[in-house]
């Protein structure tokens, strides 16, 4: 049997700017925890929620590339979500954009920077969308859910991986 660590999640929302902040620390180091968010086979064990598995369909990762994946309940795609890779800067920082198929003029910009902590890592996510009910329909989405479960896998793969 494997323990781990639990950090807490901070999902903050600034009142006065369409910016949602995520801030979390992982009891790994730094390169770990970048190849856990950049390698395709441990993204799809981690990323979402316990219920929801991952079945990534394209993963370029590189500066310029791009990526798609789907959520998955009873082996039927529930949700699909896209993206474009726009700077990848190995164990230190992530640029992306993401989109939900099921709404695609809701795009966000996403930065992951990643950086050491007491040995292990903190990674700090600052998504900018294109309006304040932007941000507050996807806070209200339950989206903290998929956040919390997501990052509790990965503090399972960090521990053996």
């Amino acid at each position: 049997m494997t323990t781990t660590k639990t950090h807490e999640t901070r999902i903050e929302a600034d009142p006065n700017l369409p910016v949602i902040r995520i801030i979390r620390e992982f009891a790994a180091p730094r390169d770990r925890v970048f190849r856990a968010w950049t390698d395709p086979e441990l993204v799809a064990r981690w990323l979402g929620p316990k219920d929801t598995p991952t079945k990534i369909h394209v993963w370029e990762m590189r500066t310029g590339g791009h990526y798609r994946y789907s959520s998955l309940r009873d082996g039927q795609e529930i949700a699909s979500f896209y993206g474009s890779f726009h700077e990848v800067r190995p164990n230190e920082r992530l640029v992306q954009t993401f989109t939900w198929e099921g709404a695609p003029d809701g795009v966000s910009l996403e930065t992951a920077a990643f950086e050491d902590v007491d040995g292990g890592t903190r990674v700090t996510i600052l998504s900018v969308v294109e309006s304040m009910e932007l941000r507050d329909q996807i806070l209200a989405s339950g989206m903290e859910v998929g956040v919390n479960e997501g990052f509790e896998k990965l503090d399972e793969i960090l521990a053996v991986e």
